[in-house]
């Protein structure tokens, strides 16, 4: 009786962690914005900062590109943090 009891309680919690996932399923929209606002966040800093990179090269006397492809590459470090501490606290 005491296993019978036992295994009832754990199908009707299994069960009810089905029917909660189902409810909280994302949507395609949901999925989207998700994936649009983790495109934004490492594209911006990357665009900014090639931006700023650029904008510094031409102070400089003759051609630079150093602080151009400095700042691009500190961009994609700046993003991919974003990304990575975005989703972490999604979780």
């Amino acid at each position: 009786m005491k296993n019978d009891n036992h295994f009832r309680n754990k199908i009707e919690m299994q069960a009810k962690r089905m029917k909660k996932a189902e409810h909280e399923q994302s949507t395609l929209l949901a999925q989207t914005a998700y994936i649009g606002t983790l495109g934004l966040l490492i594209v911006l800093p990357i665009i900014v900062c090639a931006y700023l990179g650029n904008w510094l090269d031409s102070m400089a006397e003759g051609y630079s590109v150093r602080w151009t492809v400095s700042l691009i590459f500190l961009g994609v470090v700046i993003g991919a943090m974003n990304v990575y501490i975005f989703i972490k606290q999604r979780e």
